[in-house]
């Protein structure tokens, strides 16, 4: 095992308000709020969806090809440096930096071999690291 899922982020115009619309229909608290950025969670500790502010945002028109559905996966890791060559190796390209003025913010962006975005994030420090049996994880 490389990563563990972190969260679902959610391409949206207002995250607030996609994140109350989850809050209700999941029963999950907002649990992480940012400007541009809400997450729900079952608790603060749990991996969950997120909602990310996205200029001149187009909704999906599925099944239309030219407007198909927007998500990406957030992966934690305990290492990104460590797990860069392991997920490029399982056939993964990593992407340019979005903005050119942050070169390294603290995660990377990559496609599945199919095309569809993730990012590799670090492991948040309430996490168990990576690969750690979910007895010990306290799961």
């Amino acid at each position: 095992m490389i990563g563990r899922l972190h969260h679902i982020v959610l391409d949206c115009p207002d995250p607030e308000v996609l994140a109350r619309f989850y809050s209700e229909l999941l029963g999950w608290p907002i649990t992480w709020r940012q400007a541009e950025f809400v997450a729900v969670a079952a608790d603060p500790r749990s991996s969950g969806l997120a909602f990310q502010q996205v200029t001149g945002y187009q909704p999906p028109d599925w099944p239309d090809p030219a407007r198909p559905q927007q998500v990406h996966l957030d992966v934690m890791v305990d290492d990104l440096d460590e797990a860069e060559p392991l997920v490029l190796a399982l056939g993964a390209r990593r992407l340019p930096v979005p903005d050119p003025d942050d070169p390294e913010p603290g995660w990377r962006v990559y496609t599945d071999p199919a095309g569809h975005p993730f990012c590799l994030i670090p492991r948040p420090s309430w996490a168990p690291r990576i690969g750690t049996p979910p007895a010990e994880a306290g799961g």
